[in-house]
């Protein structure tokens, strides 16, 4: 029972933030009349254009959608007004130079003065991308994966990956010169701020890059911002973010008689670390009243050279799982809220008391598991996988966590 309630909860998060509702509610809200181009790329791309089209849809005139392979839509895919294509992802391929070369293609074959529409959504980074001279596929897979495994957060991510573009950080604004552009994003970034939303191609950003980075990876790097040029005016809406996906959680769990604490900090960093913190506040002192925390955000694990099967949300769910080994009551669900964890299909884990016990019992140990980034062959043989398919949105992770108390 309760992990269906949990289940639920995580359910009716994701609702609130559609890319197909929050988008049309947005276009229904701000209006706007007259033919216009589109641009869609990200996760949440063909949900974004969908709800668009329910407003809007007589007023297309082309578009092009870029997403991540499995996530297109056959019935877009059959509009012939729009191309759509799939591309690599979380690690950048060939498919995504392709992407980079037809978008400025699209760019480019915009009649003078219309109107163009930009959706925007994570994932934008990897799936579509314009090299600067001298680099190569090679050095960006490389940069890519050594960024997925350093443990940076999104925001010094997105610092290099700007430096490795022509168009990140306004490089696609600056295209798109001589356009009326709105912008509408679905957010999976602290801030919510268009400049590290798909590393900002409408946005420049002047955030400096890490420390210690590697010097093979330095020496393929701008050295400092490259001066974009003067581009087109952008009107910037977000229609999702995840506060919504918090509210409508803790709506929802109240709904169903839990007392609910929302812990407003951001998950980041280690988690391990994250775990300590997300059951000690889950493990209350006392019988009280059965009790919901909430929280957002997302970790940032450390990989080794081959990492296993998982992600982010299956290995915290499996750092939770060792810390609750055993005890009544207590549930942890970790959720990617795009529905793809890391290099797996699944979206994360939901585990208990019995959770470590289930899966040393299939002869898996979770020390090995999580030294191995192989989370989610752990969860899968204990039977604590999330599995929920595209969703439509990436607004990041949600945690939610229970304490049955006396209920």
């Amino acid at each position: 029972m309760s992990r269906r309630r949990l289940l639920e909860i995580l359910e009716t998060g994701l609702a609130a933030v559609d890319g197909e509702t929050c988008t049309a509610r947005s276009a229904a809200a701000r209006g706007g009349t007259g033919s216009f181009d589109l641009i869609a790329i990200g996760k949440s791309a063909c949900a974004m254009t969908r709800g668009l089209l329910r407003v809007r849809g007589p007023e297309l005139q082309r578009g092009l959608i870029i997403t991540r392979r499995g996530y297109g839509d056959p019935a877009l895919g059959a509009d012939g007004r729009l191309r759509m294509l799939e591309s690599g992802h979380p690690v950048p391929d060939q498919s995504s130079l392709d992407s980079g070369s037809e978008l400025l293609a699209f760019v480019h074959g915009i009649e003078t003065g219309r109107a163009v529409i930009c959706l925007i959504s994570g994932g934008a980074s990897s799936l579509v991308e314009v090299l600067p001279a001298g680099v190569g596929l090679a050095e960006l897979e490389r940069a890519n994966r050594w960024l997925l495994a350093s443990g940076l957060d999104i925001r010094s991510v997105n610092a290099v990956r700007r430096r490795l573009s022509r168009i990140k950080g306004g490089g696609l604004a600056s295209a798109l010169s001589g356009h009326r552009v709105t912008a509408c994003y679905i957010s999976d970034v602290p801030g919510d701020d268009p400049a590290d939303i798909g590393s900002g191609l409408l946005s420049p950003s002047a955030a400096a890059l890490p420390g210690d980075l590697p010097d093979w990876l330095t020496a393929v790097l701008e050295p400092s911002p490259a001066d974009v040029p003067a581009g087109a005016t952008v009107e910037h809406r977000v229609v999702a973010d995840l506060g919504q996906a918090l509210a409508a959680c803790d709506k929802a769990a109240r709904a169903a008689g839990f007392r609910v604490v929302r812990h407003e900090t951001r998950l980041q960093g280690d988690p391990e670390q994250a775990a300590g913190r997300i059951v000690d506040a889950v493990d209350e002192a006392g019988a009280g009243p059965a009790t919901v925390h909430l929280w957002g955000g997302e970790t940032t694990p450390k990989l080794p050279p081959e990492p296993g099967r998982g992600g982010r949300n299956q290995h915290l769910a499996l750092c939770c799982a060792r810390r609750i080994a055993g005890r009544i009551g207590l549930s942890i669900l970790c959720a990617a809220t795009d529905g793809s964890d890391g290099n797996s299909s699944d979206a994360g884990g939901l585990v208990d008391g019995g959770t470590i016990a289930r899966g040393e019992a299939a002869g898996f140990d979770p020390a090995r598991s999580l030294a191995r980034a192989d989370a989610g062959a752990f969860l899968e043989a204990s039977g604590d996988l999330i599995s929920t398919g595209p969703t439509g949105t990436n607004v990041t992770d949600l945690v939610i966590g229970l304490n049955a108390g006396s209920r």
